[in-house]
């Protein structure tokens, strides 16, 4: 089977080849016969009934500073193509939103990958509102009374942006903390949105685990550890990865989200573990496969195909 398939991501051409998950799901498209097609968001519009985009047939390869070659530049009807992957990095801000309902025009005669409808619906962490037996304390809020309210109850909290990503913006604020006031100030500067507090868990010094899960079903998990004297583990600020299994508590977690996940559409998930709480479910660009690959020796990039595969068949 030889599918046509669009990627909708970020630049291509400042990415890390041996961690970008997007690059390696490109790899083993490649690999299976399928043709890629590459473009940037600016660059999908729609006009007259159609959704289309401008951007270039593309092929890759494992070299760094010479990964990828470009063919002519076109403009393309994406409903014309089997595949589209939903892959640029948040924010999850309005032009992140506007790209979903232009593509959930396309879907799922063209299959979206993640399905737009729920990217748009589950943003990463207000999906686990709907698993509070699996999450630790957590508020969604604007008011600053509330938020002190918050932080009074639990003493030792993290607050971040809500729609926010990467590790960016993201505070611990321990009981001696006297700077919850200010940054409400800074954050309210920036835009109108709620914030997210979480009861902090100290568990978080032995590692943020990555679960990766397909179709529904957990795949493997690599631990992200902080950097010393940080609070976050995002590798994207500095966390180490490191091998490590699935327990249990995460394949009961996983459990309990899996059918959702299905139900959805939402092939190519990664939901954030601290010790036996999850924190984000994360579907609009999840990554970590590169490294799971590495430490298990598990093709996950092979296993998103085969489910995508199955259901063009």
């Amino acid at each position: 089977m030889s599918l046509r398939v669009a990627i909708q991501m970020d630049p291509i051409a400042p990415i890390n080849i041996d961690a970008d998950s997007t690059f390696r799901i490109a790899e083993e498209a490649q690999a299976r016969g399928h043709s890629l097609f590459y473009y940037t968001p600016d660059r999908l519009s729609f006009r007259e009934g159609r959704v289309l985009a401008k951007g270039w047939p593309l092929t890759v390869r494992r070299e760094k500073g010479n990964h990828f070659t470009l063919g002519d530049e076109q403009e393309v009807d994406l409903s014309t193509y089997d595949v589209v992957w939903l892959r640029q990095d948040p924010p999850f801000d309005m032009g992140y939103i506007t790209t979903t309902h232009l593509l959930e025009m396309i879907h799922p005669q063209t299959l979206v990958v993640n399905d737009p409808f729920w990217v748009r619906n589950c943003p990463e962490k207000l999906m686990v509102l709907q698993f509070a037996d699996y999450t630790p304390p957590t508020l969604i809020a604007r008011d600053l009374d509330t938020i002190r309210a918050f932080k009074a109850e639990h003493g030792d909290i993290i607050l971040k942006p809500l729609y926010g990503n990467g590790g960016a913006g993201v505070f611990r604020l321990d009981p001696n903390d006297r700077n919850l006031a200010s940054l409400h100030e800074l954050f309210s500067g920036i835009n109108r949105e709620p914030l997210i507090a979480q009861k902090f868990l100290p568990d978080v010094s032995n590692g943020d685990k990555r679960v990766i899960l397909v179709d529904g079903e957990p795949v493997g998990a690599i631990n992200r550890v902080p950097a010393a004297g940080e609070t976050r583990s995002n590798m994207h600020v500095g966390g180490r990865p490191e091998k490590i299994g699935l327990t249990e508590r995460d394949l009961e977690i996983c459990a309990a989200i899996g059918p959702a996940l299905k139900e959805k559409g939402l092939i190519f998930v990664g939901i954030d573990v601290i010790g036996d709480y999850m924190t984000e479910i994360n579907v609009t660009s999840p990554t970590g496969i590169q490294e799971l690959e590495r430490f298990d020796g598990v093709n996950i990039a092979e296993k998103i195909w085969q489910a995508i595969e199955a259901k063009r068949a």
